[in-house]
């Protein structure tokens, strides 16, 4: 599973970590990625998702339909 949020399109973040010493390690910084199943009436199905912490509040505030409305107009087959 890609560290990739389908709701809100988080991705990873890249960058070094500095350690005591100021040596240089490469890091990612990964998005919270949870797999949620939902219901979504307008489909008359479950619908399961890949979302971020983050989109999982989104889904919650505009609610499931809404969503699924944005990602099929974004092209998103789902």
């Amino acid at each position: 599973m890609s560290a990739h949020c389908q709701v809100t399109g988080r991705m990873p973040g890249f960058g070094k970590t500095v350690s005591h010493s100021h040596r240089r390690t490469s890091r990612r910084w990964d998005p919270n990625i949870q797999r949620k199943t939902y219901f979504a009436p307008s489909l008359g199905r479950r619908v399961t998702l890949n979302v971020s912490a983050k989109g999982i509040k989104v889904i919650d505030r505009d609610g499931i339909d809404a969503v699924v409305a944005r990602m099929w107009a974004r092209g998103e087959r789902i």
